[in-house]
């Protein structure tokens, strides 16, 4: 994106640097809960589908988000949304804090959903516009990681922080308000890049629509981030939980770097992406999923932490190899006044992909046990990554630059 089209500001490199710090640290606290919930559930008493029903809460806020507002950073401008998804997250961290049973950590979640539903598309959107001229490769491997290392770092912070440092269950909320304070100082100092309506239109429901002259590139795209998040969703809901019954492992600090594992595995799977074609990408990064979840599959049977390692970094370097060519595909594709909500749906779908797998297999527990509901999972999210993989090596995307109308 031009200085010229972002307006009369000039751009800088820290510009996008900064809008990609607040992208982290907003999609840190989305994450923040992870290592703790087996806390919660001791503290609380719920079960493992609790759990489940919990993270799917911040799953249903950032689809109401992305459905009944993807497109308002078109219309009001990006840096007004990104102020409100940080007070969003702040209030979530709030209600962490102010926790008293179950309804505090449903709030929590819900609120915290919202944050990242305003979050994903626009502050995507945002750090690529921000970049100068000759900046372009690196910002969009900035907002992708942003994305993805924020949502690691989310894991490992609370984990080390309710492990070695006091008050587990307070500690990482208020470090997270800290990180906060910071991003919302440099957010106010960003120049707009969106040229919003005048006069300004009166809010109302518009789900995000993909265009017609992206579809073809959007579908693809979308059900492999479907399948990506599907994993990820595992690993922020239930995987703490079954390291600590099956495996043994009740080091918060483990779990939660086992986490980071797949997330930071994830943005070396990006930083691969920029290296490769997308149409090569994309079936790339979806079969590097499935073997992810062969070895995922592997480790419930074996029950061996190990494997579980390994198939977070094979899964998670998959997932990314896989989302960051998506997302180039689709805004690439996207008309420019159409971008906020064209990625927005793409979220839609990924977030899906993040909570309708995971409430299955919280049901399944009740049932089979965590154990082969988790062996349910994996082999559905395989042959799913396998389709879509095969799909794409017969009908590589197309993507194109974006045109300046709608």
């Amino acid at each position: 994106m031009t200085a010229e089209r972002a307006g009369p500001r000039p751009l800088r490199p820290w510009h996008y640097a900064a809008a990609a710090y607040t992208f982290a640290v907003g999609m840190a606290g989305t994450t923040l809960p992870t290592p703790l919930y087996g806390l919660y559930q001791r503290e609380i008493g719920f079960s493992s589908f609790t759990v489940t029903v919990i993270f799917a809460t911040y799953a249903a806020g950032v689809i109401a988000v992305l459905v009944l507002a993807g497109d308002l950073s078109d219309l009001r401008g990006r840096r007004p949304v990104l102020l409100l998804a940080l007070l969003l997250s702040a209030a979530s961290a709030g209600c962490f804090l102010a926790e008293d049973g179950l309804p505090w950590l449903l709030a929590g979640r819900l609120l915290s959903g919202f944050s990242a539903g305003l979050l994903t598309g626009t502050a995507t959107v945002a750090v690529m516009e921000l970049a100068p001229p000759g900046a372009a490769r690196r910002a969009g491997f900035a907002a992708t990681a942003a994305n993805m290392g924020g949502l690691g770092c989310g894991p490992l912070l609370a984990g080390v922080l309710a492990e070695y440092a006091p008050a587990p269950l307070r500690t990482p909320y208020l470090a997270h308000l800290a990180l906060l304070v910071l991003a919302l100082a440099l957010t106010l100092t960003l120049p707009e890049t969106a040229r919003p309506p005048r006069p300004l239109p009166p809010l109302r429901v518009r789900p995000p629509a993909v265009p017609r002259r992206v579809r073809a590139v959007f579908v693809p795209a979308a059900l492999a981030g479907f399948a990506g998040f599907s994993m990820f969703g595992l690993f922020t809901s239930v995987a703490p939980t079954f390291m600590a019954d099956e495996l043994g492992v009740r080091d918060l600090a483990v779990s939660g770097a086992v986490v980071f594992a797949a997330f930071a595995s994830s943005t070396v799977g990006q930083l691969t992406a920029g290296r490769l074609p997308v149409a090569r990408a994309l079936p790339a990064g979806c079969f590097l999923l499935v073997a992810g979840m062969l070895l995922i599959g592997a480790s419930l049977l074996a029950g061996e932490l190990a494997l579980l390692v390994a198939g977070a970094v094979v899964g998670g370097s998959g997932q990314g190899l896989a989302f960051r060519a998506a997302v180039a595909a689709v805004t690439a594709r996207a008309p420019r006044d159409r971008r906020g909500a064209t990625t927005s749906a793409f979220f839609v779908a990924a977030y899906l992909g993040i909570s309708l797998p995971v409430l299955g297999v919280g049901a399944l527990t009740l049932a089979l046990g965590l154990r082969d509901a988790g062996l349910v999972f994996t082999g559905c999210v395989t042959v799913l990554a396998a389709a879509i993989g095969l799909h794409l090596l017969r009908t590589p995307p197309e993507p194109g630059p974006s045109a300046p109308g709608g």
